[in-house]
């Protein structure tokens, strides 16, 4: 069965704690976290802190379901270089999140950062690719050690020039063969597929996909613009998905708690007919 969750960022400025009370109350059962939210880099967030936070989402009944924006907002990460420093120091914050995404009770990490896994001048797309398998085969046995799938998010060539398609994805998922190497879709992001649909990108990837983001083209939540939900939960349903499906939005002017709430409404009619149906 499909659970519902949103990401944290959404929330602003509000108290952790009020964050967590105010999910549960619209219906969520998971918070997704964005690192950044909590410090600069996830290895300034302490033992102690990780403990708290972790009783603060459970205590309110939520589940954590892990970690997203990865490398947003960091310096000296990359995916591509061809530095081995850099990449060795990639690998490393990977794991680190890892073990963070665990200690705060999380199974899942999305790796998106797009900034961070741009083709550098000078370096071909095959280059890039390779560098970037050398990153995931250090971090993934560590990685899967804590427990935690780490799913790579293609996405639009608007937001990056490497890996924009879930067949890309895919062969990356296949070379680095790790069982915790998983797929991560998005509707936004599998929108920029323009040659299909994301109702037909579901029912194809979707059985195999380890997290899902929802969210409108127009950056706001689900039932906020004009893609229609039904056919996305619909083929989501019907491929055979049973994770998270998280609403993580980039506009947030209508306001945290009124996003959520409409995200939910729509989220929770149109599976509950897909269900149904």
């Amino acid at each position: 069965m499909i659970r519902l969750g949103i990401c944290n960022e959404l929330f602003e400025g509000w108290d952790f704690a009020n964050v967590c009370r105010t999910v549960k109350a619209l219906g969520y059962e998971g918070l997704e976290i964005a690192p950044f939210t909590l410090a600069p880099r996830i290895t300034d967030v302490s033992a102690d802190r990780r403990r708290e936070l972790r009783t603060i989402i459970e205590d309110s009944g939520l589940a954590t379901i892990g970690l997203h924006w990865l490398l947003a907002k960091t310096e000296g990460f990359y995916l591509t270089t061809p530095d081995a420093a850099v990449r060795n120091r990639t690998a490393d914050y990977l794991v680190a999140l890892a073990e963070a995404t665990r200690d705060l009770g999380g199974t899942l990490m999305v790796l998106g950062s797009p900034k961070q896994r741009d083709l550098i001048p000078g370096i071909s797309y095959d280059e890039a690719f390779e560098y970037a398998l050398d990153v995931l085969n250090h971090a993934m046995p560590k990685i899967g050690a804590c427990g935690v799938n780490l799913c790579v998010e293609p996405l639009a060539p608007s937001e990056t020039d490497f890996l924009n398609t879930c067949e890309q994805a895919n062969v990356m998922i296949e070379r680095v063969g790790h069982p915790n190497f998983k797929l991560h879709m998005d509707v936004k992001a599998q929108s920029g597929e323009t040659d299909t649909t994301v109702p037909d990108l579901l029912r194809k990837h979707g059985a195999k996909a380890g997290h899902f983001h929802t969210q409108d083209v127009n950056l706001r939540g689900p039932g906020m613009g004009d893609v229609d939900f039904g056919p996305i939960m619909k083929a989501l349903v019907e491929s055979g998905y049973d994770g998270w499906a998280s609403v993580e939005v980039f506009d947030y002017s209508p306001g945290a708690e009124e996003t959520a709430r409409q995200s939910i409404q729509c989220l929770r009619r149109h599976l509950d007919a897909a269900y149904a149906s």
